[in-house]
């Protein structure tokens, strides 16, 4: 925000920062945590600490001390976040991603060599998985955690390595009860605690990083929550139609066990076998060039990876949709989901909740050039927390200014 526009917003933003950092017991924490949001609002290449101190004209030690060693709890503020934000943005669904940060040491909480999305490739990085509040209009970070690979986990790195994980642990100031849990867990979490914060998912929404894992998906399911998530061209399915049988028992031995006697198909191969003749060409909402349309197939289908046979031994495998993306002029589908959306959902509905994650890259954006999410230099596990939390209260008061502007607000 330019100064001119921060001047005008002032009271509006000392209004939500009021409302959020109320948890704050402290007068001194509440003021500290609207002037970190103001510094991370402004102008100014670097939202790092001493380039926001000196454009606030603060104490740069006074900023530190609420960043890193003033207790309060990120999760308290995020939650207040949660429950301003809800029924403004009123979600069509949350969407569970997550955004890297590259790194040059190894000294940042979490830091590893792993996929870096923001490079495209395997680099050292830190990664913070997050569940967002989005419709196509908005979106809003609500929850977040810090990945930690098993190397920054003395239990669970290999025993040549416990001893630098807790010594990393230890100059992280990392909380003990903080260990390696894998990235599709660290979602299912965020969306237990948003439900415990009494907010309930329409749907959720991810890409194949975390749709591919049985696990992930199996969770959501034990939980009654519907998702549309990303799979990849090999995910094993059978087709809905397929049925269990055994071959007829000769009344001697064993009786025949009752099973899936197909063999599973990849979902590239089975969408491949309907051919370009099951495509529907569908338009899913306005860009800003113009309608956003492709060619997509939905089919019912059984999904028959390892995991999900060995957890429905002896039942039938539950039936869910696939929806692929093949685009005119392509060989062969670029796009594959996975839905527990109900039987009857129009396709149109399927294609714009599959593709309602771009909202959550394009804000990104917005945290990412203009708002400092990544702008942190600490090397504590809490500081970096509070970092990006603090940058997702900046977020949520420029989607409120968005969503609600001041004109309209008093007309």
């Amino acid at each position: 925000m330019t100064p001119q526009e921060l001047v005008e917003a002032q009271d509006r933003l000392a209004a939500f920062a009021a409302e959020v950092f109320a948890p704050l017991g402290r007068v001194d924490q509440r003021r500290w945590g609207e002037r970190y949001v103001r510094g991370l609002l402004g102008e100014g290449r670097r939202k790092s600490m001493e380039p926001m101190a000196a454009r606030l004209g603060v104490d740069r030690q006074g900023l530190q001390q609420f960043l890193a060693d003033s207790p309060w709890s990120h999760q308290m503020v995020l939650a207040e976040v949660a429950w301003r934000m809800e029924p403004v943005i009123r979600p069509d669904a949350w969407v569970v991603d997550d955004v890297s940060f590259p790194k040059d040491g190894h000294a940042s909480p979490g830091v590893a060599a792993q996929y870096c999305g923001a490079l495209g490739k395997t680099a050292n990085c830190q990664v913070a998985p997050s569940v967002h509040l989005v419709t196509d209009a908005a979106s809003c970070p609500v929850n977040r955690r810090l990945f930690l690979p098993a190397a920054w986990d003395a239990a669970a790195a290999a025993a040549e390595e416990a001893g630098r994980a807790e010594h990393r642990r230890r100059r992280a100031r990392i909380p003990a009860g903080v260990g390696h849990a894998e990235k599709w867990q660290l979602a299912v979490d965020m969306v237990d605690e948003l439900r415990c914060w009494g907010l309930e998912p329409p749907l959720v929404v991810a890409d194949e990083g975390y749709g591919q894992d049985g696990a992930f998906r199996e969770a959501l399911t034990e939980r009654g929550i519907a998702y549309v998530v990303g799979a990849r061209s090999d995910t094993a399915v059978l087709p809905e139609t397929v049925t269990r049988t055994a071959p007829a028992w000769s009344g001697t031995g064993r009786k025949p066990v009752v099973r899936y006697r197909d063999q599973p198909v990849a979902v590239r191969e089975l969408v491949l076998g309907i051919g370009r003749g099951a495509l529907h060409r569908v338009t899913w909402r306005q860009g800003s060039k113009g309608p956003l349309r492709s060619r997509f197939a939905a089919l019912r289908v059984r999904p028959a990876g390892v995991r999900l046979r060995r957890a429905h031994r002896g039942a039938d495998l539950p039936v869910c949709w696939l929806l692929a993306e093949w685009p005119a002029g392509e060989e062969q589908p670029v796009k594959y989901w996975l839905s527990t959306l109900p039987a009857d959902t129009p396709l149109r509905h399927l294609v714009r909740a599959a593709k309602i994650r771009w909202r959550v890259e394009h804000d990104y954006r917005e945290l990412k050039t203009a708002l400092g999410l990544g702008h942190f230099e600490g090397r504590t596990f809490n500081g970096f927390l509070r970092h990006v939390t603090l940058a997702s209260v900046a977020q949520a008061f420029c989607t409120l200014e968005r969503l609600c502007p001041p004109a309209a607000a008093t007309a």
